[in-house]
């Protein structure tokens, strides 16, 4: 479904930083199936309907990339909170924290991972192995 997606152009946002630095937010690319699949993994794992929250074709991918997260293309000046938090150790063993979160609007703002060491995420993970809480079990 998405790999038709491949051939649109990468794109650079820029922004002026807190500090009046100007620095690159992100890159608009297509959204990667696995991706797709990791969303409706946790959706379903909420027992909401994924065609509640519809996923743009394109996100925006920050820190280049290096540990995997997304926006999905909310309002990011209004983050509503997390619908989900998860766990999944990485290929060197190093956690790392899965959030999905949702804007003001009830629509997915991003898909965000923190990898506990700041270091590259290695393997993407897929919803087997992740890690739930006890609240989310």
């Amino acid at each position: 479904m998405h790999e038709s997606c491949a051939y649109y152009p990468v794109k650079k946002v820029a922004f002026i930083a807190g500090n009046g630095t100007i620095a690159i937010m992100s890159n608009i690319r297509p959204i990667r199936q696995n991706e797709v699949d990791l969303i409706h993994f946790l959706l379903a794992r909420l027992n909401l309907d994924p065609a509640n929250f519809p996923i743009s074709e394109m996100v925006d991918e920050y820190e280049g990339g290096k540990m995997g997260s997304i926006s999905l293309g909310g309002d990011v000046s209004g983050y509503d909170g997390d619908l989900i938090q998860v766990e999944y150790i990485d290929s060197d063993a190093t956690p790392v924290v899965i959030t999905l979160t949702k804007d003001t609007n009830n629509q997915l703002l991003d898909l965000d991972f923190w990898k506990t060491d700041f270091s590259k995420l290695l393997v993407y993970p897929t919803p087997d192995k992740l890690i739930f809480g006890k609240s989310q079990a």
